[in-house]
């Protein structure tokens, strides 16, 4: 894991504060003093979290830590909820994405998205890969089956579906659902990849599989993941951020915290004293 370089002095705030990642790798997207909320309920404070391209960044915290929050803010699924607003900036490639002149679906086109459940669409497998395309105007059919052919085989799914793509998704199994959801984000072509617990209701092969394809996938996408679990997050992640009470309590490179910890509430965490 290469070493962290020092904060420079315009992102620092009080010392009391977590400050945000800075990696050898480029920052692709982050956030700075941000403040998030919930009608008069405030669910994010101050924080300032910077994610290094085609790496993967995970989000860990017990519930209700705001993680999620956080997670839905880089691509502003948030603003779907009435009465929710947000101080600071969520900058992606220095950009606020919370500027006025900011077209929010050509945003989530750059910044895709994969929920907990998967949602397929009860529509044929192709559709499902081809709906986000259609969207954003492309026709063509030839233009429109390399796309899913080619997000299929990013979602490590298409030896299993290619002579299926008529059947509806409906019938595909849990860990398929979620890697067709998967694929379904990859076929806008996004630079940013946030998954909000892709794994937790599915088996252990199937979590297995959608771990070894976060791995594949970092070679091309940011990836941001919220996570319960701490040895997925181990496994998965080159950079951890813990999350608690709403704070950006510490962050890292993932061996580093996970071995040494500098605050002891991240040491308590994951250890498992609570949560």
């Amino acid at each position: 894991m290469p070493e962290l370089p020092s904060i420079t002095p315009e992102l620092q705030i009080e010392c009391e504060q977590p400050q945000p990642v800075v990696a050898t790798h480029a920052t692709k997207i982050e956030s700075r003093h941000l403040d998030f909320f919930y009608g008069d309920n405030q669910a994010l404070f101050d924080v300032s979290l910077a994610v290094p391209e085609r790496s993967v960044t995970a989000l860990i915290g017990p519930s209700g830590c705001g993680k999620s929050t956080f997670l839905r803010t880089l691509n502003r699924m948030n603003d779907i909820i009435e009465g929710t607003r947000h101080a600071g900036e969520v900058l992606l490639e220095g950009r606020d994405v919370y500027g006025k002149k900011v077209d929010v679906v050509a945003l989530r086109k750059r910044v895709g998205m994969v929920f907990q459940k998967s949602t397929p669409f009860p529509k044929s497998i192709y559709e499902n890969v081809a709906y986000g395309p259609r969207i954003h105007g492309v026709k063509d059919r030839k233009k429109l089956d390399e796309i899913v052919e080619k997000s299929l085989h990013r979602a490590a799914l298409w030896k299993e579906v290619s002579h299926r793509l008529k059947d509806s998704a409906m019938a595909l199994s849990g860990g398929q659902q979620q890697r067709l959801c998967i694929a379904r984000a990859l076929a806008t072509d996004p630079e940013v990849l946030l998954m909000d617990e892709p794994a937790s209701a599915l088996d252990p092969a199937s979590t297995a599989r959608i771990e070894e394809l976060i791995f594949e996938l970092k070679e091309k996408y940011t990836i941001v993941i919220v996570t319960h679990n701490m040895q997925q997050a181990s496994r998965v992640s080159d950079y951890t951020a813990f999350f608690y009470e709403g704070k950006l309590i510490e962050r890292g490179g993932t061996e580093e915290l996970f071995r040494t910890p500098e605050k002891q509430q991240t040491q308590d965490y994951i250890t498992g004293r609570f949560g």
